[in-house]
């Protein structure tokens, strides 16, 4: 039996309510008793699902739809079914172990397996691609994805490895983490977004526009070293880092000014959202750049608000906006006045969470506690939880049919 795009659409919608949920299960722990559950197994239940079950389950729904556009002569959607229901079985196993007992075999499979899944993926997509006479600049941005999509697995198997073998080192085992978290934000799931916003606006390549693509990909890695700078960095190494965050910042707020005419919709409502994406991305950019200074890294990394703050605005006000952004225009916008209200809902939830939590991480720096800060924080996830909510509950109308 075929899928449709309805139903897998309406999978990860689901999947986002789930995310959502979970994120409010942990404020609400926070500030009050909540027993059954142990604080440590939702997190990683919340990190690993939002991971598998919504970005990366939404990203490769969203590639499989682009082969699907370019009319191959294959049915795309049932030769990735397979690997989509893989994937989907895999980020609900991670879920139930993970909320259920923390690390443990079972959780440590699922979590294994939707490794491999991902490579199987790369692989039938890379070939793909190979038989599309199509926009190259828009291919590299996902081939570069899927690149690293695959190498951010090294680190969490040299985790795997130290936890069998025994040999535990905090270094090791935070830059391990740091590793997979760098490679899967900066460049599996930003780079497939940018791919997927190059094709959505049509963007035709220039010597420019290749040029800012591959400092954006090739920086990617020596960037990784940004994420390290509470260890005891060779400076040569540490200079070489400085230099790609700053070309890559320069370079993009450059890409904004040249195609900023281009990228402008006629549809007011997903312009706003539109604006909000490119501003956090700009902001990430600064902060960036920002951390090469080392009092500013060494707050940073010893704040954990800050931390949380900057996954947050990775995960949420950019990736997750700019797949809803995708969805929302091809997919959901028939049932234009319910579906804005959601996604206004949602994206009122984003920014009063990215705000507290930046306000919470300045407020450290003086060592001041904000009244109350925890339930304000409670208050904005069950924002982006009735958000998430509506989306899906309305999206059974909206969808545009197959």
């Amino acid at each position: 039996m075929l899928i449709t795009k309805q139903s897998w659409i309406r999978i990860s919608l689901f999947n986002l309510f789930i995310v959502a949920f979970l994120g409010v299960l942990m404020r609400y722990k926070i500030s009050f008793e909540f027993p059954l559950l142990h604080q440590k197994n939702i997190q990683h239940a919340h990190s690993h699902f939002a991971f598998a079950g919504w970005v990366t389950q939404t990203l490769f729904f969203l590639l499989v739809n682009y082969l699907d556009k370019r009319n191959l002569k294959i049915n795309v959607f049932k030769r990735y079914k397979k690997l989509l229901l893989l994937n989907l079985i895999c980020a609900y196993g991670m879920l139930i172990s993970f909320t259920t007992n923390g690390y443990d075999f079972i959780s440590i499979f699922f979590s294994t397996a939707s490794i491999f899944i991902s490579f199987f993926f790369a692989i039938y997509f890379y070939k793909d691609l190979k038989v599309l006479n199509t926009n190259k600049i828009v291919t590299n941005w996902f081939k570069a994805a899927l690149f690293y999509n695959i190498i951010s697995s090294f680190g969490t198997f040299y985790l795997a490895y130290m936890m069998a073998s025994k040999n535990f080192n905090q270094d090791l085992y935070l830059s391990s983490i740091y590793y997979y978290l760098h490679f899967q934000y900066n460049g599996w799931f930003i780079l497939a977004c940018f791919g997927l916003f190059f094709d959505y606006f049509k963007i035709s390549s220039s010597k420019f526009l290749v040029l800012f693509q591959k400092i954006t990909i090739w920086t990617c890695i020596p960037i990784y070293v940004l994420s390290l700078l509470w260890l005891k960095i060779p400076s040569s190494i540490y200079f070489i880092s400085i230099i790609a965050i700053s070309i890559q910042t320069i370079f993009w707020f450059l890409f904004l000014f040249k195609v900023k005419k281009n990228i402008s919709l006629k549809k007011h409502f997903l312009n706003l959202i539109l604006k909000f994406v490119l501003f956090s991305i700009s902001i990430k950019f600064i902060l960036q750049t920002l951390s090469t200074i080392p009092a500013l890294s060494k707050f940073a990394f010893g704040t954990r608000p800050v931390i949380i703050a900057y996954l947050h605005l990775v995960l949420l006000a950019i990736i997750t906006l700019s797949l809803l952004f995708l969805l929302a225009d091809e997919f959901l916008l028939n049932n234009q006045k319910k579906i804005k209200i959601s996604l206004t809902i949602f994206s009122s939830g984003v920014l009063l969470n990215e705000t507290l939590l930046a306000t919470q991480g300045f407020a450290s720096i003086e060592y001041i506690s904000i009244p109350f800060i925890n339930e304000f924080l409670l208050i904005a996830a069950i924002i982006l939880v009735v958000g998430a909510f509506l989306l899906y509950f309305f999206s059974k109308k909206s969808i545009a049919y197959d």
